[in-house]
């Protein structure tokens, strides 16, 4: 462990105070603090920090300046914690993430040096490096593309043993966070990683064309107070806005640009030693393909740890896959959308222990659970036998949205959610069938769900039946 690392944490250990929250809001406090002192700032912090260690990025924005033992602008407790969010260790890559008000977990090294190139492009920086590779984008390749490129590599090597995307993970308490666990295997890129990639890819690109302070930028993008907040942060539209600034091609090309980078580069050229180009672009159109997948068509979904979700009781039974049906659902009561995570996870929790204490059930009835904040939420999930639809349980997931839709409708992005998202994405991973049929609550039991007006959209669907 480096000096100044070793000195922060150890200050904070002889005062007895613990670190802030890990979440977005003490971030942008920090930020706060040092653009007031107008003497460092957070970009040149982080760099000196470590959030550019890798070959790639260097070669891109160059060696960091040094670190320094303290900054007076910053408490014992922001500067212990600025520390341990920035020095990498690729052992533990969850230590540099945060919760952000939206219910996602965020890196915060490709999001700042994703923030940090769109700054330089706005001070009319043009070339990475003298001669760079044909066609790499400097936003992307700090972000992105050397970590996608690298997981795929090394996933070749080992002859595609292990995950090369996520895991997700849950944190120990979202109201005052500071452990952040994985649900799995940890691979190069978890979903943490791809959500700083993200966002340092869209706020790179917005600071690029009209750039503002770091503050009000990350205020203005990830709103405040840890999911307080009465309205939708930007934020939740991540994938929706990078799927729309970019293509699959593009990225793609990207990744193609960083491989060839890496090939020239001393600590990365063994990767690439045996990879022709012919097999250099087909890594590259797999990563670009898996990645879009994952993280950009398909919907994140809430795992039950983050929601706050009880035991199941019991011993769950399996369901046999892929399954052949979808059963769409109103949840009615809560009769009132939710569009922020503290409402949405308030709801699922409360119907959980409607179904549970109430109505006896194991767990919450629903496979899925849909907000208006832009999430699904895990109920029983992929593989378990939910308690939604009497007599076709086995049969098929039962997706369930929060609110009373008899008259009116759910946002349209709610609506897309399920209907672009989740369900093809659901046939495409094998877990439900391509021929799979949907049907309202109301079809196969005595019932008004889904409600008439989220009956009649989803009588437009594909598999509607």
């Amino acid at each position: 462990m480096l000096p100044w690392l070793v000195m922060a944490l150890s200050v904070c250990a002889r005062l007895g105070t613990a670190l802030p929250p890990r979440h977005m809001d003490t971030v942008v406090q920090i930020v706060e603090a040092l653009e007031a002192a107008e003497d460092l700032s957070l970009l040149e912090l982080a760099r000196a920090l470590g959030s550019c260690s890798t070959p790639g990025c260097r070669a891109v924005l160059g060696d960091p300046p040094a670190a320094p033992p303290a900054v007076p602008a910053l408490s014992p407790e922001q500067w212990a914690l600025l520390t341990q969010l920035l020095h990498p260790d690729p052992t533990a890559p969850e230590r540099g993430v945060v919760l952000a008000p939206d219910g996602s977990t965020v890196a915060l090294a490709p999001l700042l040096t994703g923030v940090e190139v769109g700054l330089r492009r706005a001070a009319g920086w043009s070339s990475p490096m003298p001669e760079p590779p044909a066609a790499l984008d400097a936003l992307y390749a700090v972000t992105i593309t050397e970590a996608l490129g690298t997981a795929f590599l090394l996933a070749r090597a080992h002859n595609h043993s292990g995950a090369t995307l996520g895991p997700d993970g849950c944190w120990d308490d979202v109201e005052n966070p500071q452990s952040f666990t994985l649900l799995g295997p940890p691979s190069p890129v978890p979903e943490a990683i791809a959500n700083g990639a993200l966002d340092g890819v869209l706020l790179g690109a917005r600071l690029a064309e009209a750039p503002v302070p770091l503050a009000l930028l990350l205020r203005s993008y990830y709103g405040t107070d840890n999911g307080t907040a009465s309205g939708r942060p930007l934020s939740s539209y991540r994938r929706r806005d990078f799927g729309a600034l970019t293509g699959l091609k593009k990225l793609e090309e990207e990744v193609v640009a960083m491989l060839r980078l890496l090939r020239v580069l001393p600590p990365t050229r063994g990767l690439l030693e045996d990879v022709d180009e012919e097999e250099e672009v087909a890594i590259a159109r797999q990563a670009a393909r898996d990645f879009m997948e994952t993280y950009v068509e398909c919907p994140a979904i809430v795992p039950r740890c983050m929601w706050g979700a009880r035991p199941y009781r019991g011993t769950p039974r399996p369901l046999s896959l892929p399954l052949g049906s979808v059963y769409i659902h109103h949840t009615f009561v809560p009769s009132t959308p939710c569009r922020t995570f503290a409402a949405c996870t308030h709801a699922m929790r409360s119907m959980q222990r409607f179904h549970q204490d109430t109505r006896g059930w194991d767990d919450i009835g629903y496979s899925f659970v849909v907000g208006s904040d832009g999430y699904l939420y895990q109920g029983r999930g992929w593989h378990w036998v939910g308690a939604h639809t009497r007599g076709h349980n086995t049969r098929g997931y039962g997706v369930g949205y929060v609110g009373n839709f008899s008259a009116t409708l759910p946002d349209p992005d709610a609506i897309a959610l399920v209907r672009d998202g989740l369900l093809p994405c659901a046939v495409r991973a094998g877990r439900l069938r391509h021929d799979y049929t949907l049907r309202g609550h109301r079809q196969v039991v005595n019932t008004s769900c889904p409600g008439d007006s989220l009956f009649q959209e989803i009588r437009t669907w594909r598999g509607f039946e």
